[in-house]
């Protein structure tokens, strides 16, 4: 524990593109590795990149290589030896459930003991740390995460996410975009304190740079009215109104509020416009069907009003953008339809954080040659609840 506190303590001071050599010095110190290198996944999640001033190695597929083993799995993965030599270990580097890459040993002939793997996995989540902090100040991760150029657009929406999973004893979130490189109107957001996740969901009118501004605003509004300590009804009124009062009506959002309360599993929604949810209890999935309520921005101080429901243990929600579930296949059928729900069973044992990718996948192939027309965004939420031992203290 003494190492672990000394390399956090030097990954607090180093320069923020200076991280990996200050893992690099530790590691050779303490555990006598020979070399350590850094990928992060890119804005497809397909790829793993190289962290590098001047990147050499090539990029590693997610699903088909050792590093992309240890990232799907969230463990470290010591690759077997068929010869005497030195020892290759992938670490994952994840955040409060926010899988961001791989750190990659050449360790000691002699081995590592389980107690240094899990030393180095605690580096590992105290460089991802470090990793979110310094992305304020240098653009060498951001820069890494990128298989190919960012529309303006895309890149606005990047930024404007909060990552791309996330982790609470009462569940775990996760959520993708398509075209990674090229999205322009769909967006989602979540914030979480000691009694309550919110989630929004949003589908901007339009396409380009129009959609991406308009996203860019809702979610602000939305934001805004959340910290004010505005409830779910009131946060979607005032966004509608910064909307309207910015295109009078011409453009418009679609937005689906969710307000989670994590001791009771009791459920606020406001539906305002297309995006859709799915339950999924036990083998069982339906779609949740919530009363339909104006979109963001399209007429003048519109009112609006919460819905209740309830999410057990167990339970399992999706949600989609009409770019998925409006999606239709060469012979008319809407993903929606049917093949979402067969989607959802056939991945039932996949960790949340990598459904929206494998229904993702499961749309490519319903669409068949066809290439996506619209933004594509899936959610993905399991529910766990609060434990009744933790049920009085906060999180």
């Amino acid at each position: 524990m003494d190492r672990y506190a000394a390399v956090e303590r030097e990954l607090r001071n180093a320069a923020p593109h200076l991280l990996l050599d200050v893992v690099t010095q530790a590691l050779r110190e303490q555990y006598a590795v020979q070399s350590v290198e850094l990928r992060l996944a890119d804005y497809g999640m397909t790829t793993l990149q190289v962290v590098s001033e001047a990147p050499l190695a090539e990029p590693v597929h997610v699903h088909d290589s050792p590093q992309g083993r240890a990232f799907g799995v969230q463990e470290p993965y010591v690759e077997p030896r068929t010869a005497p030599g030195p020892l290759h270990v992938h670490l994952p580097v994840t955040v409060r459930g926010d899988r961001l890459g791989v750190l990659t040993v050449t360790g000691p002939e002699d081995g590592l003991s389980r107690a240094d793997l899990a030393e180095m996995q605690q580096v590992c989540e105290a460089l991802g740390h470090e990793i979110l902090v310094a992305e304020r100040d240098t653009d060498l991760y951001l820069l890494a995460r990128r298989a190919t150029r960012l529309t303006l657009a895309a890149e606005m929406q990047w930024q404007l996410l909060p990552g791309r999973s996330v982790s609470r004893p009462e569940f775990k979130l996760g959520a993708h975009l398509e075209p990674a490189y090229a999205i322009f109107g769909d967006n989602f957001d979540w914030s979480v304190s000691a009694h309550h996740l919110t989630l929004t969901v949003t589908n901007g009118m339009g396409t380009g740079m129009e959609a991406a501004l308009l996203t860019n605003l809702v979610v602000s509004a939305l934001r805004n009215a959340r910290r004010a300590g505005l409830g779910l009804a009131g946060q979607a009124s005032l966004a509608d109104q910064a909307v309207y009062a910015q295109y009078r009506g011409a453009l418009h959002a679609a937005v689906l509020l969710l307000r989670f309360d994590l001791a009771t599993g009791e459920v606020e929604a406001v539906d305002a416009g297309s995006p859709r949810m799915w339950r999924q209890r036990g083998r069982s999935v339906e779609s949740c069907e919530f009363d339909a309520q104006l979109p963001l921005g399209m007429f003048e101080e519109t009112e609006y009003v919460t819905e209740r429901l309830r999410v057990e243990p167990g339970d399992r929600l999706l949600i989609g953008s009409d770019g998925v579930y409006d999606s239709a296949s060469a012979a008319g059928e809407r993903y929606g339809e049917r093949a979402i729900a067969r989607s959802l069973s056939a991945h039932r044992f996949l960790p949340s954080e990598q459904v929206p990718l494998a229904v993702l996948r499961d749309l490519r192939d319903h669409r068949g040659a066809a290439p996506l027309d619209d933004d594509a965004l899936v959610v993905c939420l399991d529910w766990f609840g609060r434990q009744p031992a933790t049920g009085g203290t906060s999180a």
